[in-house]
C-alpha cells in the first residue's frame, strides 16, 4: 500500500515522500479514504502513530480541489488542546502543502493577537487553533466560521479533560451544520463517545491499536524509591547511564520548577514547561532540548500530548500520575514510529495503588525493582475502600495533574449539545463552570 493508492493526488505524495514516509502508517490507511469520500469519523489511535497526517492530508487535498472565493474563506479548522501541540499540527499542513495553493495559519494564547488577526484578515483556507483564543479572536470579528467544510478535533480526550467542552459548543453554534466532522482521540472512553454523539453524524470508527496500549517497542521498568531520594536517584540513572535526552514527568509545576533547581545544581542541563510558563520560555525549553542544549526536560502534563520529539530514548515518570490513562499518554513520547524507547516509573510507597491502576488498564503486570541504597522507607497510607478508589481515580487530586494549571475541575462533566451552545451557565468564568486550562 502506498500513499497514491489511497487516492492522494501527485502533489502531496511528493511532500510526504520529502519528509522520508514511503508507506503509510495503519492509522492513515484506515483514515485517509473514508476522509476523502466526505465522511464523518471518529477515530482511536495511539500517539506516534501519523494520526496528524491522517486527518491533515486527506483535508488538504479537499481543500486543493474545491474552488474558493479569492479571498479565501476560512474553509477547515483544526482543534487542539494545547499551545505546543497547534504548533506542531501547523508544521505538518506547512509541509504538506508546499506544492498546493493552500494557505494556512495557528493561533493560541501567549502571545500577541495582533499578528494573528492580520494574518486571519488577509485570508486563509485552514486554521489550527486553540479553543480560548480562537474564541477571543472571533469576539473581536477577526475570523468568521460560516464557510466551514471540515472541523477536526485533534486530541478530543484531553480537550475535555482540560474543561473546553463549552468553548468548542460555542464554537461550533456559530458553522454551518452542513460539514465534515473528525474526531481524533487517543482512547475510546464514554465521554469520548458522548461527545461524539454530539457532532458526528453517522461516523465510521476507525482503530489503529488496541485501546489505551503502548507502543509495543518501549520496555517498561518500576524502581521502588524512598520518596524523599527520588531525586538523588534520577540523577543517578542520567549520569551513570549517560542520557542524553529525558523527558521527565512530575505532577504538579510547583514539583516540575524543584526538581529542574536540583537538577541544574546536580550539573544536569534542564528545563522546565509548564502552564505557568510563558510561550515563549515553553518554545525555547522545547527547542533547546530538541537541539540538545539541555539533556531533561521536565514536564508536568501539558507535555503528555502533542509534542513531536524524534527518536526520544527515554522517559521517566518521576511521580505516577494519578489518573492511570495520562501514563499511557505521557510514555507515548518514547517508542514512536516503530522506534525503541524505555518508560521508568519512581513509585514510593504511596503510589502503590496508582501503579495497581496502571497495570489494570494495561493489563499487564510492571515489574518493579529496588536498587540498593534507595529502598522505600516510607510507609504506604492505608488503603481505600474499592468504591472510594474508583471514584477517585475518576477525577484529578488536589495537586492537580497540571497540564496548565494545578487548579481542581469542577466534579460536574458538561454535556456537548452538537451545534448548540450551553446555556446554563455558559459564560466564561461563571459560577458552576468548569476551570479550563490556558491555551
Amino acid at each position: 500500500m502506498t500513499f497514491s493508492d489511497l487516492g492522494l493526488s501527485s502533489a502531496l505524495v511528493k511532500a510526504v515522500e520529502e519528509k522520508g514516509y514511503a508507506k503509510p502508517s495503519p492509522i492513515q490507511e484506515k483514515a485517509i479514504p473514508h476522509i476523502l469520500e466526505g465522511k464523518d469519523l471518529l477515530a482511536s489511535a495511539q500517539t506516534g502513530t501519523g494520526k496528524t497526517a491522517g486527518f491533515t492530508l486527506p483535508v488538504l487535498q479537499h481543500l486543493a480541489e474545491t474552488k474558493h472565493p479569492k479571498y479565501r474563506p476560512l474553509r477547515a479548522l483544526v482543534l487542539t488542546p494545547t499551545r505546543e501541540l497547534a504548533a506542531q499540527v501547523h508544521d505538518n499542513v506547512r509541509e504538506y502543502s508546499k506544492y498546493l495553493n493552500i494557505k494556512s495559519c495557528v493561533v493560541f494564547g501567549g502571545v500577541n493577537a495582533k499578528p494573528q488577526i492580520a494574518t486571519l484578515r488577509s485570508g486563509v483556507d485552514i486554521l489550527v487553533a486553540t479553543p480560548g483564543r480562537l474564541l477571543d479572536l472571533h469576539d473581536r470579528k477577526a475570523v468568521s466560521f460560516k464557510r466551514i467544510d471540515v472541523l477536526i478535533l485533534d486530541e478530543a480526550d484531553r480537550m475535555l479533560d482540560m474543561g473546553f467542552v463549552r468553548d468548542i459548543n460555542k464554537l461550533i453554534s456559530f458553522m454551518p451544520e452542513k460539514r465534515q466532522n473528525l474526531l481524533f482521540s487517543a482512547t475510546f472512553s464514554n465521554d469520548i463517545k458522548k461527545l461524539a454523539a454530539g457532532i458526528l453524524k453517522n461516523p465510521v470508527s476507525v482503530e489503529a491499536e488496541p485501546q489505551n496500549s503502548t507502543a509495543k517497542k518501549v520496555t517498561h521498568k518500576v524502581y521502588k524509591v524512598d520518596k524523599n531520594r527520588k531525586t538523588e536517584f534520577t540523577i543517578k540513572l542520567i549520569k551513570d547511564g549517560n542520557w542524553k535526552q529525558v523527558l521527565v514527568f512530575t505532577r504538579t509545576k510547583h514539583g516540575a520548577n524543584k526538581l529542574t533547581q536540583k537538577l541544574v545544581k546536580a550539573g544536569v542541563p534542564s528545563a522546565a514547561i509548564h502552564g505557568n510558563k510563558s510561550q515563549g520560555a515553553r518554545t525555547k525549553a522545547l527547542r533547546n532540548f530538541k537541539d540538545g542544549s539541555i539533556k531533561i526536560l521536565v514536564a508536568t502534563d501539558i507535555a503528555a500530548r502533542g509534542l513531536d520529539i524524534p527518536l526520544l530514548p527515554h522517559v521517566i515518570n518521576f511521580e505516577l500520575p494519578n489518573v492511570p490513562e495520562d501514563y499511557v499518554h505521557r510514555i507515548g513520547r518514547t517508542g514512536r514510529a516503530g522506534a525503541a524507547g524505555e518508560a521508568i516509573s519512581l513509585v514510593c510507597s504511596e503510589e502503590t495503588e496508582y501503579q495497581s491502576e496502571i497495570e489494570k488498564l494495561l493489563k499487564e503486570k510492571l515489574k518493579s525493582t529496588i536498587v540498593e541504597g534507595f529502598e522505600p522507607t516510607d510507609t504506604a497510607p492505608p488503603k481505600r475502600a474499592a468504591s472510594q478508589s474508583k471514584k477517585s481515580f475518576g477525577r484529578k487530586n488536589k495537586g492537580g495533574n497540571s497540564n496548565s494549571s494545578d487548579r481542581n475541575k469542577s466534579k460536574r462533566k458538561p454535556h456537548f449539545k452538537g451545534n448548540k451552545s450551553v446555556k446554563p451557565n455558559s459564560g466564561r468564568g461563571r459560577t458552576g463552570t468548569p476551570k479550563k486550562k490556558r491555551s
